[in-house]
């Protein structure tokens, strides 16, 4: 099914911009709640919310198999594989404040010389671009067929890749 963006009233605009600020502050808010929590099962587990919030970004933008894609792989997978290594390697949960170091300011420098940098590119390279208005909205259907025939072993690749990672991840903690 195919939806021409154009036909959208303006109330029908308004509501998804407003969606999209918001999910846009949630996920702000749990980035850097993520980079600068002490306790590593948080950071996880802001990293959840932000994954999350991107497949809401997706299913905002009307690409389901994106959506689905992104909740599977990067939360369903990658989420819990993070939390598996956590978990098998016996490192303390709460906060240790004797890694911390004093060049944290360092680090926020570089974010923010890097934050202006790609706003500058951005703003340079879609300063005068209009989106057409007659934009289509794909369904699942052409990147599932791209996916599973024309990129079907890259998708393989990963999956063996994740699956080593938590094999190893299991030979690791059963060392000991």
């Amino acid at each position: 099914m195919t939806l021409l963006l154009a036909e959208l009233s303006q109330t029908e605009v308004w509501v998804t911009n407003s969606f999209f600020l918001a999910i846009a502050l949630v996920s702000i808010f749990a980035a850097l709640k993520m980079v600068t929590t002490d306790n590593v099962v948080h950071a996880a587990l802001y990293l959840l919310v932000v994954l999350a919030s991107v497949a809401a970004v997706y299913i905002i933008l009307g690409a389901e198999f994106a959506a689905a894609t992104q909740v599977l792989v990067y939360i369903g997978a990658i989420l819990v594989l993070l939390l598996f290594g956590v978990m098998l390697t016996r490192a303390r949960i709460g906060s240790e404040s004797d890694l911390d170091h004093d060049q944290k300011w360092i680090g926020a420098m570089v974010a923010v010389i890097m934050a202006a940098v790609m706003g500058y590119s951005l703003w340079e390279g879609f300063e005068d671009a209009k989106l057409p208005d007659d934009r289509i909205v794909q369904g699942v259907e052409p990147v599932a067929d791209t996916i599973f025939s024309t990129y079907i072993v890259p998708f393989e690749a990963i999956s063996v890749l994740l699956l080593a990672a938590l094999i190893g991840a299991v030979v690791v903690a059963r060392r000991d």
